[in-house]
């Protein structure tokens, strides 16, 4: 696999053709809107964070992207398919990590990845050798044949990372997936990531609480708060715009994504919606015990 910089996007049949459009999306929930009118263009061939705090709307916006939730058509195209008329065709394009894990610890790594291979039917002659691939691009082919309940937290989502790539997608999304991680296991996922999306074009959107790996792996970012986008750039454009403001209300220093981060999430952030709600965090914290 040739591996070329990562930070630029690739150019092919597809660099003219939006990975991801979306269009006045509103979802609610009984007389919540989750989403709340957003409008984002992802370019294919970048990688895009979208950031925001829990509940800010984000894995919603993504499920109705991934087509699990139902959405009117017109509202989301995936390299110009329309989610709500063609939900077969658009996910034979997309490879999804969500942030439950979606491996088994009773399936040894080999069998995890298989399974995936015949859920989105992979021609039977041609599933071993993608399997196998798979796993040799997340740097597992040594473990595939041990359970993947022996398997530490990054080798595990490494494994749903093949899991998603076993079907060579066009468009990978990633829902927080380095959530509960120690920082080397997090830089093993993230340079999987980058190097399987730097050697195929393969446009990634991923969602992350991490201001460190949205600044360093996303070409551009969306902050999204309470169903809306409040700001959309690159990582130096947005801390770039942010030092302005600052130094025109006497403030001499410099911003970190994370001081944007909370600016544009404004201080409700200090209130009540601090880290979301009681069920947000039991699930993280269920999900980063399994993974840690």
């Amino acid at each position: 696999m040739t591996v070329t910089d990562s930070r630029q996007p690739a150019a092919g049949p597809d660099a003219e053709v939006a990975a991801i459009a979306v269009t006045g999306l509103v979802y609610a929930f009984g007389q919540t809107r989750a989403v709340d009118g957003i409008d984002l263009t992802v370019p294919a061939g970048e990688v895009f964070g979208l950031l925001g705090p829990n509940g800010a709307g984000k894995t919603t916006a993504i499920r109705a992207m991934t087509t699990l939730l139902k959405v009117p058509p017109g509202m989301i195209r995936v390299f110009g398919r329309d989610v709500a008329r063609d939900r077969m065709g658009v996910r034979r394009l997309l490879g999804y990590v969500p942030q439950q894990l979606s491996a088994d610890s009773g399936l040894t790594g080999r069998e995890n990845v298989a399974l995936f291979a015949r859920v989105f039917d992979i021609p039977r002659r041609e599933r071993a050798e993608r399997v196998a691939e798979a796993l040799e691009i997340v740097g597992l082919a040594d473990v595939a044949d041990r359970m993947a309940g022996t398997y530490s937290g990054g080798m595990v989502r490494r494994l749903e990372l093949a899991q998603a790539l076993v079907t060579a997608p066009r468009l990978l999304i990633l829902d927080e997936p380095t959530i509960g991680l120690d920082p080397i296991a997090r830089t093993s996922v993230w340079e999987r990531i980058d190097d399987v999306r730097a050697a195929t074009g393969m446009t990634v959107l991923v969602t992350t609480h991490y201001m460190d790996e949205a600044d360093q792996y996303c070409d551009q970012l969306a902050l999204m708060h309470k169903g809306l986008i409040r700001a959309t750039g690159t990582p130096e454009s947005l801390k770039r715009d942010l030092a302005a403001a600052w130094h025109d209300a006497g403030r001499d220093a410099e911003p970190t994504l994370e001081d944007v981060f909370r600016h544009f999430a404004d201080s409700e952030l200090l209130g009540d919606q601090e880290g979301g709600t009681f069920r947000d965090v039991r699930r993280s914290r269920h999900t980063a015990s399994r993974v840690g």
